[in-house]
C-alpha cells in the first residue's frame, strides 16, 4: 500500500479541535516540525498533546502552544519554553508530568495493546500518592492535581500502575522512509518518534528522504509500517531546517 502524501495538510486534513496526538522529537532533534506547521495551519485548537516536551519558544510544538491551541499536555520536561511554564502556573493549561521512562514504557505499551503495566518509578512521591498539581487556579491555588494510584508489592518491592497511552494521531520524523511506512531514525533523533509512533491511531511520519519498497534492509528498520499510516516526503529545504535547542562552542 502507498501511503505517501501529497502535502503535510493534506496529510492533516481530517484533523478537528480536541483531538489528542503522540508527537516525536526531545527538545529539538527528531521533532517533526513540517506536520507541526500543517497542524497549525489547520486552524485546530484544544488538542491534547502528549510529548516528552512541548518545543521551545517559537519552534516545534512551541508554536502551538503559544497560539493557545493546545490544552493539555502530558510529558516529562518542561525545560527552555517559557510560555509553557507561563501557561501552565497562570492555570490557562493542563499538565500531567510524568517521570520520563515511565512516559516511554506508557507510548510502547499503548502501540503494544497493553493497558497498563507496574513500575517501580515513583513510588513513595506524589507521582504514586498523588497531589501533583494538574491545573493551577488564576489565584494560584491547585484546580486540579493527580490521582493516587495503586500500589502492589512484588518479591518485597513496591510498584505504582501506570496505565497505557494511545492517541487520536500521532506525528513523527524519520530520516528515511519508504512508501510502505516503514522506518529508519538518524542516531539521538530516534528518540520518542518510534513510541510516539506506536499510540497514534493514525500516525503521520514526515522522511527526510523518500526511497522505494525493498531499499530498506529488514534488519535496518527502526518501526515497521504497520505502525504508520501516512508518509510525507520532505523537500531538501525543509530536511535541512533543523534548530538546535542550545548551541555550546569552547576554544580550540
Amino acid at each position: 500500500m502507498d501511503k505517501v502524501m501529497a502535502t503535510a495538510e493534506e496529510a492533516l486534513a481530517d484533523v478537528t479541535d480536541g483531538r489528542s496526538f503522540a508527537v516525536g522529537g526531545f527538545g529539538l532533534s527528531g521533532v517533526p516540525e513540517v506536520l507541526i506547521g500543517a497542524l497549525y495551519e489547520s486552524g485546530a485548537s484544544g488538542l491534547a498533546v502528549v510529548s516528552n516536551n512541548c518545543g521551545v519558544d517559537g519552534r516545534g510544538l512551541g508554536i502551538l502552544l503559544a497560539a493557545g491551541r493546545i490544552a493539555r499536555v502530558t510529558g516529562s520536561y518542561i525545560g527552555e519554553n517559557k510560555e509553557f511554564a507561563r501557561q501552565y502556573l497562570a492555570g490557562e493549561l493542563e499538565v500531567e508530568l510524568t517521570p520520563q521512562g515511565t512516559l516511554a514504557e506508557r507510548l510502547r505499551a499503548g502501540g503494544s495493546g497493553i493497558p497498563a503495566f507496574y513500575t517501580p518509578a515513583g513510588v513513595g512521591t506524589q507521582v504514586a500518592e498523588g497531589g501533583l498539581p494538574w491545573r493551577y487556579a488564576p489565584d494560584g491555588s491547585v484546580a486540579a492535581a493527580s490521582p493516587p494510584k495503586e500500589v502492589r508489592a512484588f518479591d518485597g518491592v513496591d510498584h505504582i500502575l501506570e496505565h497505557a497511552i494511545t492517541t487520536d494521531y500521532a506525528l513523527v520524523r524519520a530520516a528515511r522512509g519508504d512508501r510502505h511506512g516503514n522506518l529508519v531514525f538518524r542516531r539521538a533523533a530516534r528518540n520518542f518518534n518510534p513510541l510516539a509512533a506506536m499510540a497514534g491511531r493514525i500516525t503521520v511520519a514526515e522522511v527526510e528522504e523518500l526511497v522505494e519498497p525493498g531499499v530498506l534492509g529488514p534488519d535496518d528498520i527502526h518501526l515497521p509500517g504497520v505502525f504508520v499510516q501516512r508518509v510525507v516526503a520532505l523537500t531538501p529545504e525543509q530536511a535541512a531546517d533543523k534548530g538546535i535547542e542550545k548551541r555550546t562552542v569552547r576554544e580550540r
